[in-house]
């Protein structure tokens, strides 16, 4: 259990790629919390936890884009409460409509998927330094996506925090390195069978798509020991082996 005792805080927790790795960090001994704004979906995750014997979740609804920085300040003062210290953060909510021409994007669509892409991770990160700094490893995890690192045309929004994003994760990983306490890496998935690509691609045949669970050996790399040392790193799954 390389993950035993320790805490791991996932966004988008309760489908696609955050439920994935969610009961992929608990089998191997992680306590995880649980955010997303759907409660259904965080039941169905909780309950798959739990299932296979690994430690109890906790459930934690938030909505991301919705929240006030107050309202992520609460979140990081009752983490600290209850836990002591975080070992973990992987930022993998995410949103995503549809391949748009920016001349075609609104600005509702524009701020909205920059919240929840960007802004979120931002907000989060920096109100969770203190309670990750408090342990003597941690590792923070964001997640982009390899269709849109070289600012392909129609991905918008969505392209847009996805380069931004792996800019803030790299600016972040240079800050705390000196300290060698909190790792900051990027996990690019690839194609896989989610909800994300069947939205991204509704035409495509999923069937020749490696399953979201092909990506548990890299979710366990990033967040258990043999990473520690590393970082600022791009982690391609496709090529990624443990």
């Amino acid at each position: 259990m390389p993950l035993k005792n320790d805490v791991i805080l996932i966004t988008g927790a309760g489908g696609g790629l955050g439920g994935t790795a969610a009961q992929a960090l608990a089998r191997h001994g992680a306590h995880i919390i649980l955010l997303d704004k759907n409660i259904a979906k965080l039941e169905v995750v909780y309950d798959a936890i739990v299932a296979a014997n690994a430690p109890e979740p906790i459930m934690y609804p938030f909505d991301l884009a919705g929240a006030n920085e107050n309202d992520y300040q609460e979140l990081a003062d009752r983490i600290g409460e209850k836990y002591g210290a975080l070992q973990g953060l992987l930022h993998s909510a995410v949103e995503f409509t549809a391949f748009t021409p920016i001349a075609q994007v609104n600005t509702k669509d524009w701020g909205h998927t920059l919240n929840v892409n960007l802004n979120a991770p931002f907000l989060l990160s920096r109100m969770l330094l203190p309670v990750l700094q408090k342990s003597a490893q941690a590792s923070i995890v964001f997640t982009s996506d390899s269709s849109v690192r070289t600012a392909k045309a129609y991905s918008g929004a969505y392209g847009v925090s996805k380069i931004a994003v792996e800019g803030f994760a790299k600016i972040l990983a240079e800050e705390l390195e000196a300290a060698n306490k909190i790792r900051v890496n990027i996990l690019i998935p690839g194609p896989v069978d989610s909800p994300l690509r069947k939205r991204a691609y509704p035409a495509e045949d999923k069937s020749r798509l490696p399953g979201m669970d092909t990506l548990a050996s890299a979710y366990l790399y990033l967040f258990g020991p043999q990473s520690i040392g590393v970082t600022g790193q791009a982690v391609d799954a496709r090529t990624f082996h443990l």
